[in-house]
């Protein structure tokens, strides 16, 4: 029997508020394959991933159609009722590192009585080794999502890996890009993310914020261009700044894992989530985004045939100083297990920094998230 017929996704209109706009740069990934055109993309990438790990890329051969029709299967995902969507959802699962599939809001007390108000439906990248019964609304689009997932992956996350490995001055330019084999066992997933608005009295408990500062735990995330505004970034001097939602353009975050590889040379970036200014409060938020990662065996040492790592000292990170070598499998269950597991609500300020008991931010011991305030 035939799906019924999704119908095409409308954006929102842009806030009209004078905010703090984040100063990033963007890539034209129209470049790549004209001469020189790596080398000058590089050059552009180097401060960006140093100094804030945001900026963004533009002309990426994913048309605004293809990223309509998965912001429309998101809607549709998060229009079920509640109790088809719990059908999706593995409260054990969570506790012990498995993150795909449903997480409903509010799971987590943020603090002062305040749930988060996020749900989260993650999709694993379609390499066989994730096999998962999906609702039938995205089980009658599954050919489509895969072809979505598989051009994240080689028409953005392949070309910024061989970006990475000439500014990292590798010896071959696809030795990143064979770490993150599509079709290897990995842990990359597209996610379809929902916020619902909350009230201003609640915003206003919780620092009117939606998530506090943090870091992703991967190689690289790709944020789809979504109007409602709400990601901010930590830049170089300490300061949050809005990051703006700009036409035809993807906005990626470098990740905790990259920041291992490179031993701190990139910057796993600090971001987090505002509740949206005065015209757009009322407006929930709907986000698609892919996560990439290292494939499953990789160890999250510093790679050692870097000459600009050898020649800048960077040879240890967070992990290797602990004694650790961690495979990138090893590294996402131990991080989602302590983003999972409860915990107390954070304590809250009045001027909005939150602050946690060190034993519900502990990975590993010796090695704790850091809340960002």
């Amino acid at each position: 029997m035939p799906g019924r017929i999704v119908e095409r996704y409308e954006h929102v209109p842009v806030t009209h508020a004078d905010l703090d706009w984040a100063d990033l740069i963007t890539l034209d990934l129209s470049l790549y394959e004209q001469p020189g055109g790596k080398e000058e993309l590089v050059k552009q990438l180097d401060h960006a991933v140093r100094k804030v790990g945001f900026f963004y890329v533009k002309n990426f051969n994913i048309s605004q159609e293809e990223v309509d029709r998965q912001f429309a299967l998101g809607r549709e995902f998060y229009s079920l009722p509640l109790e088809e969507k719990l059908k999706f959802h593995n409260e054990q699962d969570l506790r012990t590192g498995e993150y795909n599939g449903y997480r409903p809001a509010g799971n987590r007390v943020l603090g002062n009585g305040v749930r988060d108000n996020v749900q989260v439906y993650n999709i694993p990248k379609f390499d066989d080794f994730h096999p998962r019964k999906q609702p039938a609304v995205l089980e009658n689009n599954i050919k489509e999502i895969e072809a979505f997932s598989r051009k994240c992956h080689e028409e953005v996350v392949v070309k910024l890996l061989r970006l990475f490995a000439i500014l990292l001055e590798l010896p071959d330019e696809d030795q990143l890009v064979r770490d993150h084999l599509y079709d290897v066992k990995g842990e990359d997933h597209l996610r379809y993310m929902h916020y619902a608005a909350r009230s201003a009295e609640d915003n206003a408990k919780v620092g009117d914020l939606y998530g506090p500062g943090h870091t992703d735990l991967g190689t690289v995330t790709l944020l789809f261009r979504q109007p409602v505004a709400a990601l901010q970034i930590q830049n170089a001097a300490g300061d949050w700044r809005w990051v703006k939602p700009q036409d035809g353009t993807i906005t990626i975050n470098t990740c905790d894992a990259l920041t291992a590889l490179t031993g701190g040379l990139v910057k796993s970036s600090i971001h987090r989530v505002h509740a949206p200014p005065a015209d757009q409060a009322h407006l929930d938020r709907l986000g698609v985004l892919y996560f990439a990662r290292p494939n499953n065996y990789v160890v999250l040492d510093p790679i050692a045939n870097s000459p600009l790592l050898n020649r800048l000292g960077l040879t240890t990170n967070a992990f290797t100083e602990l004694g650790q070598h961690l495979t990138t499998e090893e590294w996402v269950k131990v991080r989602q297990s302590q983003q999972q597991r409860p915990r107390v609500s954070a304590k809250i300020s009045e001027d909005g920094k939150y602050t946690y008991d060190k034993k519900d931010l502990e990975i590993l011991p010796g090695l704790h998230a850091t809340i960002h305030n």
